[in-house]
């Protein structure tokens, strides 16, 4: 059964930091993905088509491996404040392994997205939003845990 770690980081410093290290730990490069929007994307307004396309494809792919549907869309907010996303797809503790390396590289809470700040909440600031629990999920399970989350699918 295929497992992925997900983490969402402030910028793309710190996701190329995460893929190095994945890479040294042995994963293979075909197996860990990075996404972030391009600022060069031609009609990058926020009712652009391309603009849209591109969010509507990426709640699309994360639902289709587990993520619920508002966990996508704050994933989404998240990219659309100049986030970027790793994804790691491997087998059982390599994929844990990878959600522990994200989260030493301060992956940003899901709940922490949502809050009414415009930039991304930097990572290190150890303020909890009321009202939701910090998790991780697997499949669609739910259960405590730090920033990467890591999807059974």
């Amino acid at each position: 059964m295929a497992k992925t770690a997900v983490g969402l980081f402030e910028n793309s410093g710190l996701a190329d930091e995460v893929v190095r290290d994945l890479e040294a730990t042995g994963f293979p490069k075909n197996d860990v993905r990075v996404l972030g929007e391009s600022r060069e994307m031609a009609g990058s307004g926020l009712m652009s088509t391309p603009h849209t396309d591109f969010e509507m494809a990426l709640i699309r792919d994360l639902t289709a491996f587990g993520v619920i549907e508002t966990d996508a869309e704050d994933y989404v907010q998240g990219v659309r404040r100049g986030g970027v996303m790793v994804f790691a797809t491997g087998s059982g503790d390599k994929t844990e392994a990878a959600t522990e390396i994200m989260n030493r590289h301060g992956a940003v809470e899901v709940e922490k997205i949502i809050a009414s700040r415009p930039e991304l909440p930097s990572a290190d600031s150890g303020e909890a939003l009321p009202g939701r629990e910090q998790s991780v999920q697997i499949g669609r399970d739910r259960s405590s845990g730090s920033g990467a989350r890591l999807f059974v699918w």
